[in-house]
């Protein structure tokens, strides 16, 4: 990409815990945020923020304005805000900085709460707050008004792949010149009774929460929330006020599989396409990459899939390069999984160490020769060039969302 653009901040909260940096220290540990919350019908583990007080960052009267994904989205935009070293005010014009904030699902603890009060204590019962609570850009608009940023705010809707997608847009308002910054990123809170019941109904969700991803006894994912936010801004912005940069994006690729509503397209070649554009873009060969971080859903066909597309696109390279899930450690957070997961891997570049596929034994024979293990794995040094001529770890992110969505993120750190 001509134009380079930076990660000045990142936040995150997660079921490991409060912090980007715990997110990154907990998960190379080898801990598990899930928790076990066996209940006939709704699966057998959740990956819940236990660690997040919300008083902390919110008062009385936001909190009770405030779906819990809206709660977790400003908490960790709080945290790459201050991190981009903004608290002493904004960087550049605030209409210049613009918000995007990808979610699957929106406020749906509102709605399901609200739908039960209507149901028990009558329509006139319902909270006159249950739609700027519920709706699906409540999140952005909600950081934009905290932060004064007054450029475009939108929220990205495309299932799982939503959080990736909404780093892609914030990246593509600067490379068009509409911005000089921008606040991106994804949150989630689906961890509802009703969302675990409709996820197990489709077959989804691990039945005795054992969600180990590209296992050959793996028998899908566990339900997660948080949220992951992450400040970028043109290169140019960010030297000319000394902040310190933690990484660039790269490049990107998305594709559409137009196959069917939730299976991906089973030849993979659509998504083989994103990838491919995400290294093309960044202007790296397959050699140059340093980790992947997979979707790894922990269901059958994805995970099958998912290996083959990485094979038609990095053929035997594949087998040294190391890749893991990040899910088998905090579950699918939905919406929220691309931008946690770039997050992730941004701190694993930055650190030389890949996180574990937390729970896999059994590599599944049928996926062939690929690098994924249930230990931390150390990553070699970099040898993709920045523009300065020295030498960092390149880090792919993928995102398959339902619907077809794929994405691919290219991180520099």
């Amino acid at each position: 990409m001509s134009t380079r653009v930076v990660i000045t901040g990142i936040g995150a909260v997660t079921p490991l815990g409060v912090g980007a940096e715990t997110l990154h220290t907990r998960a190379v540990a080898g801990l598990s945020g899930l928790n076990d919350e066996n209940e006939n019908g709704l699966g057998g583990k959740v990956g819940r923020c236990l660690d997040f007080d919300v008083k902390n960052p919110l008062s009385r009267r936001e909190m009770r304005r405030m779906d819990r994904y809206t709660q977790l989205a400003v908490a960790a935009a709080d945290e790459a805000i201050a991190q981009a070293g903004w608290g002493g005010g904004l960087p550049c014009d605030a209409r210049r900085i613009t918000c995007y904030i990808g979610t699957a699902i929106g406020g749906l603890d509102t709605l399901e709460t609200q739908h039960l009060v209507m149901h028990t204590e009558g329509a006139e019962e319902v909270s006159p707050l249950t739609v700027p609570m519920m709706m699906a850009n409540a999140a952005p608009a909600h950081i934009s008004m905290r932060h004064g940023l007054h450029g475009e705010t939108t929220a990205i809707v495309t299932a799982c792949s939503s959080g990736a997608q909404a780093i892609i847009a914030g990246v593509r308002s600067i490379l068009l010149g509409e911005a000089d910054a921008a606040v991106v990123g994804g949150a989630e809170a689906g961890t509802t009774r009703f969302t675990r019941a409709i996820f197990n109904a489709a077959g989804a969700i691990s039945p005795d929460g054992n969600s180990t991803p590209f296992d050959e006894e793996r028998n899908g994912f566990n339900l997660g929330e948080g949220a992951g936010i992450l400040v970028l801004e043109s290169a140019e912005n960010a030297r000319a006020r000394g902040a310190e940069i933690l990484g660039e994006i790269a490049g990107y690729g998305l594709s559409s599989d137009a196959h069917h509503i939730t299976a991906p397209n089973p030849d993979g070649k659509y998504a083989a396409y994103a990838l491919n554009r995400a290294l093309e873009t960044a202007g790296a060969t397959p050699e140059q990459v340093s980790y992947v971080n997979a979707h790894g859903t922990g269901t059958e066909l994805n995970d099958t899939t998912e290996v083959n597309v990485l094979r038609q696109v990095f053929g035997t390279a594949l087998e040294d390069i190391p890749v893991s899930s990040t899910k088998s450690a905090i579950g699918h957070l939905f919406g929220a999984a691309g931008a946690v997961e770039t997050i992730a891997m941004l701190q694993a570049l930055r650190h030389g160490q890949a996180p574990p596929t937390l729970g896999l034994k059994n590599l599944d024979k049928r996926l062939g020769r690929v690098r994924i293990s249930g230990e931390p794995q150390d990553l070699a040094p970099g040898t993709f060039s920045a523009a300065d001529g020295t030498p960092k770890r390149l880090g792919l992110s993928n995102s398959l969302g339902f619907g077809g969505h794929n994405v691919t993120l290219a991180i520099r750190a």
